[in-house]
């Protein structure tokens, strides 16, 4: 076991400690002597046994682990396994020589064990890209710590739609050829009394679970709709996507409610959009079909969102025609340096160019992104690239901003 001081001159905001393991000694040198320079403490190992009996004394103690996934005696992927039988709570970082494709699926593999996984690199790892690793592992760890909600019962999740806690974000989505901003959308988010702003990871999975998913609808839905009839600033064509429940098809009147709750808006049904994930169609077929076909009917576009993520995405666009594909993330974001991610995202959207549906990527998530979103002439993006989600008063400074942005790109 070998020890690494700090002895660098650039300072992390934490004294952090990192784990690193790999086999190769000169490997191991060089990256723990670029970490140690970027102001983290570091322990190097040759041996994953020696690391993970660190692990399990220093419990939670050490916040990030770099591990190489080609080693004797214990290789990367068993040694990942091991972690989550130490109940070992930091982040992860792996690094190996190993074919992209299989670090990716040990990467995946890490992420279904419900480690924290940062990314995964080739080596050898510049110092810009163990710099991105650690900025990544800062957010993250803010983002987990504001997101660490308990679980609400459902009499604060009802008392929370009727007293109006519950508001709408929007992101934002753009022409990838002309940067011309298209539509929005809705991302609901509760406004905590004690937590804060609460993302809807936080408890829309326990909105379906106590059966609130139409008394949230009608309470959101309503909303959202008045206040982009409302936003003229952004233009007067501006679409409205909103994500649909499972439980919003297994319920035959709800057609009836977006017409009504548009008609009230003023907000014309043409401009509306609904987002349905295909991996959720799982309920009654019929009656999604049912429900489906009356909005296709009142000229209200249909979208399949997260598209590629589930079991059954060709059999959806077989039997019910959708107006647009959302491209789900996992599979844009980095594709431009990735062969095989690169390979499903240009088939996708050959397939709905051959089906006459628009094209939607989601995950645009930096620059390199944004250029392969146009040089594939994806139609439209969205990502934090382009925008975050934000309050309706914020986006007309957001498309000022964006404006001068996309003059530059």
């Amino acid at each position: 076991m070998n020890q690494i001081t700090n002895s660098g001159t650039e300072q992390s905001p934490e004294k952090r400690k990192i784990v690193v393991v790999d086999d190769e000694p000169f490997v191991l040198k060089v990256l723990a002597r670029q970490l140690t320079l970027l102001g983290y403490e570091v322990l190097s190992f040759e041996r994953a046994q020696d690391a993970l009996s660190v692990l399990e004394e220093s419990g939670p103690g050490i916040d990030i682990v770099f591990t190489d996934l080609q080693m004797p005696e214990m290789d990367g992927v068993e040694f990942v396994r091991r972690l989550v039988g130490a109940r070992y709570d930091g982040h992860i970082v792996l690094i190996s020589g190993e074919d992209a494709r299989i670090i990716r699926s040990a990467e995946r593999l890490a992420r279904a064990r419900g480690l924290s996984v940062l990314g995964a690199l080739s080596k050898p790892a510049t110092r810009e890209q163990l710099k991105e690793q650690l900025s990544r592992a800062e957010v993250t760890t803010q983002v987990q710590s504001a997101t660490a909600v308990p679980k609400y019962e459902r009499e604060e999740l009802r008392a929370a739609i009727s007293d109006g806690q519950l508001v709408n974000y929007y992101q934002p989505q753009v022409a990838v050829g002309t940067g011309a901003v298209i539509g929005v959308e809705a991302l609901v988010r509760w406004r905590h009394p004690r937590d804060g702003i609460v993302s809807a990871s936080g408890f829309i999975e326990l909105i379906e679970q106590y059966d609130l998913v139409d008394e949230l609808v009608r309470e959101v839905l309503p909303s959202a709709l008045n206040e982009i009839a409302a936003l003229q600033s952004l233009g007067n064509e501006l679409r409205l996507s909103v994500n649909l429940s499972i439980d919003n098809l297994n319920s035959l009147d709800f057609p009836d409610f977006v017409a009504a709750a548009a008609a009230k808006a003023d907000f014309p049904l043409s401009r509306l959009v609904m987002e349905i994930t295909e991996r959720r169609l799982v309920g009654d077929q019929l009656s999604s079909l049912d429900i489906l076909t009356r909005l296709k009917l009142k000229r209200i576009g249909l979208s399949i969102d997260d598209f590629g993520t589930g079991h059954a995405s060709l059999a959806q666009l077989r039997d019910f025609q959708y107006d647009e594909i959302k491209i789900d993330c996992s599979f844009v974001h980095g594709a431009w340096g990735d062969d095989s991610l690169d390979a499903i995202f240009r088939a996708s959207l050959l397939l709905a160019k051959q089906l006459k549906m628009v094209t939607v990527a989601e995950g645009v998530e930096d620059a390199d992104d944004w250029r392969h979103v146009r040089e594939l002439q994806c139609e439209r993006a969205q990502g934090y690239f382009i925008g975050r989600p934000m309050l309706v008063e914020e986006l007309p400074s957001w498309l000022s901003e964006w404006e001068d942005r996309f003059g530059k790109l």
